[in-house]
C-alpha cells in the first residue's frame, strides 16, 4: 500500500514537472544511457558500506544545489584561482561525499561518454540515498544541464538553521515551494547530523531572560549542553537530528513534538497552525510523510537551473 501511494503520487506529479521544467522526463536517457540508474545506485551503495553519513551528505548536497540557481550541479564545482565556488561558502563547508558523485560519474562516463549531466547524477544519488536508507523510491525526472557559474557569496541565499517561520516561508516561496514542501523536506533531517555551532544559540545565552530555549525539553537541552559546552573547541562535536540517524523514517517529527528538535528552524515549524498540523500529521503516519516527501522532492529537484553543458568532470566546467 505504501509503495502504491508513492507511485501514484509520482505519477500525479508528472504533469507538474512537464509544465515547470519542460526539458525533464523520466525516459530522458532510456536510449542513450540505459544503465545510468544502476551505475549511480551502485556507487551510492558502495560508499554507504564504508560511511553511514553518506546518505545525509548526498541529500543535503542536492538541497543546497537546487536552492541556488536551480538544480544545475553548481555545488559540485571546485574553486579556482579567480573564483571561490559554492562548496567553499560558509554554509557548505561541512558538505562532504563529493567523491561519491565522482565515482558515479566515472562509471557512467565509461558506458555513455558525454551524455549524462552531473546535476542529474546528483538528483539520482539523493533519491538512492533515501531509498537505500529504508525510505521511499521514486522515479526521478531527468534532463538537467550543468551550470558554469558557482559563487560562494550565493550561499547566503540558503535557508539557515536559525531561521524563523517567516524567513523559511519566504525562502521556500521564492523558489515556488509551499509550506507543505517546507515541512515535508525538513523531514530529510531524519538522516542528518548537526555541528554545535548550528544550534549553540538555543542552548547558551538564548535571550536576556533564558539561557536555554524554553521550547526545548529540559533533559534534552542538558544532554546537548554536555556535548556542546559554551566554549566548545571540539570541531567534530554535535548531535544527530534524530536517534535513528541511518534510517529514513518519521521519528524526526515525533522528536519535534516532544521538544527535542535541534535547529531553531525545526522548532519554527511548530509556531504556526498550518505547519504544526503537518508536523503532527507526519509524526502520526510514515506513509503520509513519505507521500508528501516524494512529491516535494520531485518538485524541488525540478527547479530549473541555468545549465548549458554536460561536464566530463563534475568538479570542472568544460
Amino acid at each position: 500500500m505504501r509503495a502504491l501511494a508513492v507511485v501514484l503520487g509520482s505519477a500525479i506529479l508528472l504533469a507538474y514537472v512537464a509544465s515547470s521544467a519542460g526539458a525533464l522526463s523520466l525516459d530522458y536517457y532510456d536510449q542513450t544511457c540505459p544503465k545510468l540508474e544502476y551505475s549511480v545506485r551502485g556507487a551510492v551503495k558502495k560508499a554507504m558500506k564504508n560511511d553511514n553519513t553518506v546518505p545525509a551528505a548526498l541529500l543535503r548536497m542536492h538541497f543546497h544545489d537546487c536552492f541556488i540557481r536551480g538544480c544545475d550541479g553548481s555545488v559540485l564545482l571546485n574553486s579556482t584561482a579567480k573564483n571561490t565556488a559554492e562548496k567553499d561558502g560558509p554554509p557548505n563547508i561541512s558538505l562532504h561525499a563529493f567523491y561519491v558523485i565522482d565515482l558515479a560519474k566515472e562509471a557512467v562516463e565509461a558506458q555513455c561518454p558525454g551524455v549524462v549531466s552531473c546535476a542529474d547524477i546528483l538528483a539520482l544519488a539523493a533519491r538512492d540515498a533515501v531509498a537505500l536508507s529504508g525510505g521511499p523510491h521514486w522515479d526521478v525526472p531527468k534532463g538537467r544541464k550543468d551550470g558554469r557559474i558557482s559563487k560562494a557569496n550565493d550561499t547566503s541565499q540558503l535557508p539557515a538553521p536559525t531561521f524563523n517561520i517567516s524567513q523559511l516561508q519566504q525562502s521556500f516561496s521564492q523558489r515556488g515551494l509551499s509550506m507543505e514542501d517546507l515541512v515535508a523536506l525538513s523531514g530529510g533531517h531524519t538522516l542528518g547530523f548537526a555541528h554545535c555551532s548550528s544550534f549553540q544559540n538555543r542552548i547558551h545565552n538564548f535571550n536576556s531572560v533564558d539561557d536555554i530555549d524554553p521550547s526545548l525539553h529540559p533533559s534534552f537541552a542538558a544532554q546537548l549542553r554536555k556535548v556542546c559546552p559554551a566554549h566548545n573547541t571540539v570541531r567534530s562535536a554535535g548531535s544527530t537530528l534524530d536517534p535513528t540517524v541511518t534510517k529514513f523514517d518519521n521519528v524526526y517529527y515525533k522528536m519535534l513534538l516532544q521538544g527535542k528538535s535541534i535547529f531553531t528552524s525545526d522548532q519554527a515549524l511548530l509556531t504556526v497552525p498550518k505547519t504544526k498540523a503537518l508536523v503532527s500529521k507526519f509524526a502520526g503516519s510514515q506513509e503520509e510523510f513519505e507521500k508528501a516527501f516524494v512529491k516535494s522532492m520531485i518538485k524541488m529537484s525540478s527547479l530549473s537551473g541555468g545549465g548549458q553543458e554536460i561536464r566530463l568532470n563534475c568538479r570542472v566546467v568544460r
